[in-house]
């Protein structure tokens, strides 16, 4: 894939290359083994020690957790794979893990079946440091399968098992609503609000997450299989698009939200960005990203990477973001700072598509630092 890389320059460590790398600071310990490279929000301990960031920076997922099945040979229709590989996905469960794996506090909010699929899981959160206190498990559905065909590009077809799956039974009464007032930033899509109870529940969680002031982050992640007709796709992804701070959206999407125009046209773009809103993000896939402020505008490159799978690249994207959002929401004033946290999380998204499955291929904080710090080809 031609992205560019480029020098990383992240948002305030002390760094000292006479002492030891880092300052040490008030961070408990945990969630990676290595130490982090200068000005990176995060400071960490001397050493190679683990660290972990405390709640104030804490980012809540809520949604649909499910299991993928990924054909073992690319290129290949769902009849013609001779074996699949069974993965954890479902976008934010992707982006509560992928934001653990780089160094952050999440927590993720759902519901799956009561079966061997939902514990398993419920487990995978635990393993990769996510707080998963807010999941629920229902006894009378099945937690969600999506059969994910990859063609010779790399991109994704998708064939879903919702009928229903547990996820879209969540209720209001079942919210962790003292987890959501804890969040710096409540991250959602739209699929919770294709049908009841959980369309309530998703409503419910974002009216408790803004009264508490909670940053409302907002990834459409339009799947249209899972709609009944494209304009309830259409119309429901915009009927909550004015509540969010933060909007991550693709090219396509915007040609959907605006019946057929052209994703690449700013004025287009600028009709998406609305009042309240704080930061439209386009992402381009090999071609990096777009960003979008009262302020200031811009494009920033990726990096070159080998597309095997880009399944979860967007919520690698979001989490890389997200994560250092989460830690010093004044880079949404400083444009300089957000190209860097930008160059960041389209890391985040190009490491992730060199693997199979969503969760599996979430890099860590290291393999992204160390992949912009290469020199460009």
């Amino acid at each position: 894939m031609a992205l560019h890389s480029a020098a990383v320059s992240f948002c305030c460590v002390s760094f000292n290359p006479q002492a030891s790398l880092f300052r040490q600071c008030s961070i408990k310990p945990s969630r990676l083994s290595s130490p982090s490279l200068p000005r990176f929000r995060i400071q960490v301990e001397s050493g190679n020690g683990p660290f972990e960031v405390d709640d104030s920076s804490l980012v809540v997922c809520f949604g649909e957790m499910l299991i993928d099945f990924v054909p073992t040979t690319s290129g290949l229709a769902l009849a013609e794979a001779p074996a699949f590989k069974k993965a954890p996905g479902g976008a934010p469960a992707n982006v509560a893990v992928g934001i653990a794996r780089l160094g952050g506090a999440s927590a993720f909010i759902g519901k799956v079946g009561e079966d061997e699929f939902g514990y398993m899981l419920a487990n995978i959160l635990k393993e990769n440091n996510v707080n998963n206190e807010g999941m629920r498990f229902d006894p009378g559905a099945r937690t969600a399968l999506a059969f994910v065909t990859l063609r010779k590009d790399g991109e994704r077809e998708f064939m879903f098992y919702r009928n229903p799956s547990a996820d879209m039974l969540l209720q209001e009464a079942e919210l962790d609503i003292e987890l959501i007032r804890k969040a710096k930033i409540f991250h959602y899509g739209s699929i919770s609000l294709i049908t009841e109870p959980c369309k309530s529940a998703h409503i419910a969680a974002a009216k408790a997450a803004k009264e508490a002031g909670v940053i409302l982050s907002y990834d459409p992640n339009l799947r249209l299989p899972l709609w009944p007709s494209a304009e309830s796709a259409r119309e429901g992804i915009l009927s909550i698009w004015d509540t969010a701070d933060i909007i991550k959206i693709s090219e396509e999407e915007i040609s959907f939200l605006t019946q057929g125009e052209d994703p690449y046209d700013d004025n287009v773009v600028r009709k998406l960005y609305h009042e309240n809103l704080k930061l439209l993000l386009v992402t381009e896939g090999p071609e990096g990203c777009r960003y979008y402020t009262k302020e200031f505008s811009g494009r920033v490159k990726g990096l070159k990477a080998e597309a095997v799978d880009t399944t979860g690249a967007g919520d690698a994207f979001v989490a890389g973001i997200l994560s250092q959002l989460a830690l010093d929401t004044s880079l949404l004033q400083n444009e300089d700072r957000l190209r860097d946290a930008l160059r960041f999380a389209n890391a985040c998204g190009a490491l992730t598509v060199m693997e199979r499955g969503a969760i599996p291929a979430l890099p860590t904080r290291e393999t992204v630092l160390n992949a912009l710090l290469k020199p460009v080809d």
